[in-house]
């Protein structure tokens, strides 16, 4: 109706005017006329205006496109082959999708708001942007997190106004399985073998069928679905009287194969899983493929064949003459010996060190020439030279010049795994090595300086041996020191941790290190706001920034130039930016990172793997005795912290000095007051009493003896456990039991136990030259004490008086 409204309104304007005319004739009165036209009209305007409002509909109906349609001819096209299709508008909403696109991401999703990880979601809503805009944009890949599959994704504007966005997906496939247990024989790759005249079957290292082909299948059963799985692969097979294979089933009458065995295990690692896991694949090759005797070397058709075979495979091939010569290698070979992109050498004797050069030479020679065998050798790869990677050879018949089969597994990850794993248990080893020998030296020294402190008693200054025996006394304290920083590393000296903030403690060492460093070297400081807490103790630490500092210095002065730069930062990092760090040994925690970086020329890359070991150094003899950075790793490690090394590069890659980063975890939780320091006591004083001294160094159980008998104490010393029980059982009334901790027999510890239960409320002194805090936890003993090994004369009086003093105030508060 609305087509023909202009027609319609003459018409009836024309019935209106006859029809008043008509009236005024029949009545000849104006009035009326006038007002049977104007009703007229009325009527007739809404009757026209309704049918307009019905109609607008209608016309809105036939104007919106038909998506049915465009469903059907997506869904026709794509739907065959899988593809994922979708249609949206400008507001990225939805307006049609095939079954595909519903199935891999729902019917409630829409591009670029599909189920992805976050980094999906903007390379989609990059595309989506880029397609708007140039009228088409591409994806490369996208992994869905609900399907757990890779996409390429592509979006092309589209519609009359250009105001739709369709949106296309493949799947992406991989050329290569990740694993052997994916290898599927029953799939296309076993159908794509048999019609190349290649049966294959996978079997356990016993012979017993895993899974076969339905080529493999068919000849050897009959029955093309039949599994075969849990027989006997050898049974399916006979040989004649010269050795030819053929199927037992097709008799004499069959075709001659050549077995090729291919291990998908690595030897060594088979021997650690057990010889059931060890798969193997069987490769029966028809003697008229164009493979065989029959091949004299003129034609490479039969190995462009074998190689094309291989090269499907994950496992590193590759293929000899019997002289030794390469006939081709796959790309898993190429990886596994670091040939990518450079191809193959003439002979395998090129991969390898000249040492290994000869046997490699002449297994590749028995394999070739003598009967059909299969074996592995170690061999160092010459990219590779600090590893031993296992090289399998297979001694191939049937096949011509091509004698002798190569596997080998790129085992890149394990050789690193391994080097993480051989470093972090030399360090273990070597710290508790360390540790043992700096306890064991400790009452070496102990006794060292106790009979000079009582030899001195007996001289004065100006005494002629007054003098060397002073030296003798300040070298023992020298070599204690270095029996600490052994400690320090083995993480086993005693720490007094508090909460502090980095920056104190660095403000409070940087006189010192200016000092050290000299006119010629520049020293920075800059530290990060809000920096975290953290719990350390402040002398230790002190101590590694020290050893940081002076190792930086000396780089630099061995840099030829003597000037440089020591750069020492502090920076907040937060737990997320530790995750994207990757990092396989720091924790995702909160940290206050400490940084010290040199100008001094970097760190080689073969002393970094050593750098942290104790008595390790690059400096001449007598310049450094190789303990600095040992001891800053010892105490770091002992904080609960993490220390690494790296070298600073320029925009060449070149390195331009090292840096020294320490990651100290943020402390949580309430901040304690300050330890405030003991009151001094003074060596002169004693409360006396009866002393049990115990323990099982002859030398230092008489020093201690004669320190505290001089001290005015009462002392009865036993060189053992068993024995400083016995006192006790016997009746001894003492005031104080002075033990070593580690001895033969009944160690410190047990003894002390023992004493409690007839004395509970005797104090204990403990010996040690381990760390305190670490003692505490073993030994748990209440009302304990401790004095750390070595000590002098006067240390050992102090302590005890001071330990008496304080169980005599105990006794008695008044």
């Amino acid at each position: 109706m609305a087509g023909n409204a202009p027609v319609l309104l003459g018409t009836l304007g024309g019935a209106l005017v006859l029809s008043a005319l008509l009236v005024f004739a029949a009545t000849s009165d104006l009035l009326i006329t006038l007002t049977f036209a104007l009703g007229v009209a009325v009527l007739l305007a809404g009757v026209f205006a309704f049918d307009r409002i019905r109609t607008e509909p209608e016309e809105a109906a036939i104007a919106a496109p038909d998506w049915s349609v465009t469903v059907a001819a997506i869904e026709d096209q794509h739907g065959a082959a899988g593809d994922p299709v979708a249609i949206t508008d400008r507001a990225n909403r939805l307006v049609c999708a095939n079954s595909a696109f519903i199935e891999a991401f729902g019917a409630g999703s829409a591009p670029p708001a599909l189920p992805l990880e976050r980094a999906g979601l903007e390379a989609m809503t990059r595309v989506a942007r880029e397609a708007w805009r140039d009228g088409q944009a591409t994806l490369e890949e996208v992994e869905s997190t609900s399907s757990v599959e890779t996409w390429s994704v592509s979006a092309r504007r589209a519609g009359r106004g250009d105001d739709h966005l369709i949106w296309h997906f493949k799947r992406v496939t991989r050329e290569e399985a990740e694993s052997m247990d994916d290898l599927d024989l029953g799939g296309p790759f076993g159908r794509m073998l048999s019609r190349a005249g290649i049966e294959s079957a996978i079997t356990t290292a016993s012979g017993i069928v895993r899974q076969v082909s339905a080529g493999f299948a068919e000849r050897a059963a009959g029955d093309a679905s039949a599994t075969l799985a849990g027989q006997d692969f050898v049974s399916f097979l006979r040989t004649d009287d010269r050795d030819r294979i053929f199927f037992a089933r097709e008799g004499r009458g069959g075709t001659p194969q050549t077995l090729v065995d291919v291990p998908l295990l690595d030897p060594l690692v088979a021997r650690d899983v057990g010889p059931d896991s060890n798969a193997t694949l069987m490769l029966l090759i028809d003697s008229g493929v164009g493979i065989g005797s029959g091949w004299d070397g003129s034609s490479q058709a039969g190995v462009a064949q074998l190689e094309a075979l291989l090269g499907q495979l994950p496992l590193g091939l590759a293929m000899t003459d019997r002289d030794g010569r390469f006939l081709f290698g796959n790309e898993a070979f190429l990886r596994s010996v670091n040939r990518e992109g450079t191809g193959l050498p003439a002979f395998p004797t090129d991969l390898v060190v000249r040492e290994d050069k000869a046997a490699l030479s002449d297994a590749v020679r028995r394999h070739g020439r003598g009967p059909a065998t299969s074996g592995d050798i170690p061999v160092r790869l010459s990219s590779q030279p600090d590893e031993s990677v296992s090289l399998g050879l297979a001694g191939v018949r049937g096949l011509g010049e091509a004698a002798v089969l190569l596997s080998l597994t790129d085992s890149s990850e394990e050789t690193q795994l391994k080097r993480q794993v051989a470093q972090a248990t030399k360090m273990q080893a070597v710290g508790q090595l360390a540790g043992g020998v700096a306890h064991d030296f400790n009452n070496v020294l102990t006794a060292i300086i106790g009979t000079c402190d009582l030899m001195l008693l007996r001289h004065t200054p100006g005494d002629s041996d007054y003098d060397d025996i002073q030296q003798i006394r300040a070298n023992s304290n020298r070599a204690a020191s270095l029996t600490r920083q052994l400690l320090a590393f083995s993480r086993q000296q005693t720490l007094r941790p508090e909460i502090l903030q980095l920056p104190d403690v660095v403000s409070e060492v940087s006189p010192l290190i200016k000092r050290l460093l000299g006119e010629k070297i520049s020293y920075f400081v800059q530290h990060d706001r809000d920096l975290g807490a953290v719990r350390a103790d402040p002398q230790q630490l002190e101590q590694v920034i020290m050893n940081l500092a002076v190792n930086a210095r000396d780089a630099i002065q061995s840099n030829g130039r003597g000037e440089g730069r020591i750069s020492l930062l502090t920076r907040s990092l937060q737990a997320k930016e530790v995750m994207k760090l990757g990092s396989e040994i720091l924790p995702a925690a909160d940290y206050t990172v400490l940084i010290v970086q040199d100008t001094g020329g970097g760190i080689p890359p073969q002393v970094l793997p050593k750098l942290f070991e104790p008595f390790f150094t690059t400096k001449e003899q007598g310049k450094g005795t190789g303990l600095g950075l040992s001891t800053a790793y010892g105490i770091v490690k002992q904080s609960g912290g993490f220390i690494f090394a790296d070298n600073v590069t320029d925009a060449h890659g070149l390195p331009v000095g090292a840096r020294f980063t320490v990651y100290f975890p943020v402390h949580r939780g309430e901040v304690p007051k300050r330890r405030e320091a003991p009151a001094p006591v003074s060596s002169d004083w004693s409360v006396g009493g009866k002393v049990l001294l115990v323990e099982d160094e002859d030398m230092v159980r008489a020093v201690a003896e004669r320190a505290l008998s001089r001290a005015g104490y009462e002392v009865t010393a036993c060189p053992g456990g068993e024995e400083g029980l016995t006192a006790i059982q016997e009746g001894g009334a003492f005031d104080l039991v002075v033990s070593d901790v580690v001895m033969p027999g009944m160690d410190g510890p047990a003894m002390v136990r023992e004493i409690r239960k007839a004395r509970p409320d005797i104090p204990v002194l403990f010996m040690s030259g381990y760390a305190e805090e670490q003692l505490r936890k073993d030994i748990d003993i209440p009302d304990m004490h401790f004095i750390a090994k070595p000590f002098s004369v006067s240390e050992i009086s102090d302590k005890v008086g001071s330990v008496m003093r304080e169980a005599s105030a105990k006794q008695d508060p008044a």
